[in-house]
């Protein structure tokens, strides 16, 4: 159902790796190769962030300071009744992606580390951060949603005791975990 969504998801990714590992053989510039694939990197930290996340498995997190300078987390679950087989795959693609990416910069961490390509070293420690945090994000998205649906599954049942975590519903039919840390 979002064809587009789903090649931009995987595009950034794999362009800012494929850039990485052929970049010498295109350029002798190390900042003009360290920009593109930071750049690449961006977009792609953006796109899954704001679009794809959203339009594939329905889930969106962002980071609000309030007045104070206190960090909230905040984790939104779209509700979705049943999933066709179309978006199934594209959920197990967003899912992949979103998982392997980050691994594969970790073995970039270490293959630069041990072959004392010092200079990539930000790059590579970039590519890692901002690819873990798309995941930390989604997975905490993804674990709130479930244990909202919990919560309110126990209240129907009068089971289980309601935890103390903020959530709400949005009049969207999504709903939302906020997460209070300090910076």
């Amino acid at each position: 159902r979002h064809p587009l969504a789903t090649f931009f998801h995987l595009f950034f990714r794999v362009s800012a790796i494929v850039t990485y590992l052929f970049c010498d053989w295109f350029s002798n510039s190390f900042v003009a190769c360290f920009v593109t694939i930071l750049l690449l990197l961006s977009f792609d930290f953006w796109s899954v962030k704001n679009v794809t996340g959203r339009l594939l498995v329905g889930l969106r997190w962002w980071n609000q300071i309030d007045e104070d300078g206190k960090s909230h987390w905040m984790f939104e679950a779209k509700r979705v009744p049943t999933i066709a087989a179309s978006t199934e795959a594209e959920a197990r693609i967003f899912w992949l992606g979103l998982i392997i990416c980050p691994v594969i910069w970790t073995m970039f961490f270490f293959s630069t580390l041990f072959s004392l390509k010092l200079k990539w070293l930000a790059l590579v420690i970039a590519g890692i951060s901002l690819q873990t945090a798309n995941l930390y994000g989604y997975i905490h998205c993804k674990l709130g949603g479930q244990k909202a649906i919990s919560r309110v599954t126990s209240r129907l049942f009068g089971t289980a005791d309601v935890s103390k975590r903020q959530s709400r519903l949005s009049e969207d039919g999504t709903e939302e975990h906020g997460k209070t840390g300090t910076r």
